[in-house]
């Protein structure tokens, strides 16, 4: 449920800029979504279909990428990818260090472009 008040975000800032642009039909949405913010797509695109209902956006589908998630080893500055699931026993690959680390991305969702006619 927590794709929700997402999508409502997302939703907002597209009707925005299709009417400062003058658009008249949104087709598509391109988002970048990191790996960490456990938002499913099926749920984005179900919510996005009810929200935009009888707007431009009506009908339009989300394109989503999905975003690595990217530590810095706060040691010696090492930024590396790592997969969801090792997290948890992540080391830097430069200096071996298992302390702690930063978070670069992972976590963020943004839009990307939007097809409009």
């Amino acid at each position: 449920m927590h794709e929700l008040p997402v999508i409502e975000s997302i939703l907002e800032i597209v009707m925005q800029h299709a009417d400062r642009h003058q658009v008249q039909k949104i087709v598509s949405i391109s988002l970048l979504v990191g790996e960490l913010c456990d938002l499913e797509e099926s749920w984005m695109q179900h919510y996005f279909d009810f929200l935009s209902n009888n707007t431009l956006a009506e009908g339009a589908k989300l394109r989503i990428t999905y975003t690595p998630v990217v530590l810095r080893c706060p040691q010696c500055g090492c930024s590396f990818q790592v997969k969801k699931e090792q997290l948890e026993t992540a080391s830097c690959p430069s200096c071996t260090s298992a302390d702690r680390f930063d978070l670069v991305s992972g976590k963020e969702y943004f839009i990307k472009e939007m097809e409009v006619y």
